[in-house]
């Protein structure tokens, strides 16, 4: 979305800081032409961090770059069920939040979160192995330990350090469109959409060729989303039973196939709005919607907007 400044986003490293989670919203961020961001590393002090798995970082901010950000990060850190953070960093992060700043967690930095108390009565997330700890220790929390990653508008939490990219690519989305979120998947060779429903992991009961052979299912589709798409179709190619192709790909997307199917043709619809000239009708018919008043239906019931709408918000002069 154009501003007149970059968004200015803070990554709090807590003690015990796990390293990817500290390094995917950096580097995700991290400024460049494309990307209308400025990164701020802090503490709760400037200085020397003691991380987890046998690193430290040394942060050149302290909390005061959460009173300067317009989205904070906190990573996941070592031992997050044992103690609260500093009262310092609560009382920072509440103060952010009050003066109108996104929250976002990695993986289990979603208790430092919920020890503000700004997750009670909404629903989030943290790493699989610690669903359980977060919801005895934040009874108020609506802990869905199913999903990927969370948005609850102010506040958004991920599950483990994988999904904080796809966190970070949504929060990207929402930004700047799906242009610029797809062209940073691409610069970080990860997948350029994976849903907040989708789960954590595949069911123990889902045998793994299956998996592997439903994800080369999304990919075939992806290339042919302007022909003729049915449940038959992707079950056929599948090699699997509809009914079979559909409980799984629920399992494991937590979307229907056609509900995949559908959001895989607004994306890009939506790429097309914000990078070519073309009509909504020609898109329409690009995507394999056939009309532009089948697209605009589709568009404003699950996106809330139309597309020209959506043009005019995301068109940058690039």
């Amino acid at each position: 979305m154009p501003a007149s400044r970059p968004h200015r986003v803070a990554v709090l490293v807590p003690e015990g800081a796990k390293p990817l989670d500290v390094g995917i919203p950096a580097q995700v961020f991290t400024t460049r032409a494309s990307m209308p961001y400025e990164v701020r590393v802090c503490g709760a002090t400037p200085g020397l961090v003691t991380g987890g798995d046998g690193l430290a970082y040394y942060v050149a901010h302290g909390l005061d770059a959460l009173a300067w950000a317009d989205i904070v990060f906190v990573p996941g850190y070592r031992f997050p069920d044992r103690d609260n953070p500093p009262q310092a960093v609560v009382d920072a992060l509440i103060a952010a939040h009050d003066r109108g700043a996104r929250l976002a967690a990695i993986s289990t930095g979603a208790f430092a979160l919920a020890a503000t108390g700004l997750l009670d009565g909404k629903r989030a997330t943290t790493h699989w192995h610690y669903t359980r700890a977060l919801a005895a220790r934040h009874p108020l929390v609506q802990v869905d330990e199913n999903v990927l990653f969370v948005d609850e508008g102010s506040t958004l939490t991920s599950a483990g350090a994988a999904s904080g990219i796809d966190l970070c690519l949504h929060i990207l989305r929402g930004d700047l469109g799906v242009a610029a979120a797809n062209h940073a998947a691409r610069r970080l060779v990860a997948a350029p959409y994976r849903s907040g429903g989708q789960a954590q992991y595949v069911p123990r009961s889902v045998p793994e060729p299956l998996g592997e052979r439903f994800a080369a299912t999304r990919e075939w589709v992806l290339h042919r989303l302007g022909e003729p798409l049915t449940l038959d179709v992707l079950a056929r190619q599948a090699g699997v039973s509809p009914r079979t192709f559909s409980r799984r790909f629920v399992e494991e997307t937590g979307y229907t196939p056609m509900q995949w199917v559908m959001r895989a043709r607004l994306d890009l619809a939506r790429e097309l709005l914000e990078r070519s000239q073309r009509s909504v009708e020609q898109i329409a018919a690009d995507i394999g919607l056939g009309t532009g008043a089948n697209l605009r239906l589709h568009f404003q019931r699950i996106l809330g907007t139309t597309p020209s709408e959506y043009r005019r918000t995301f068109t940058r002069g690039e």
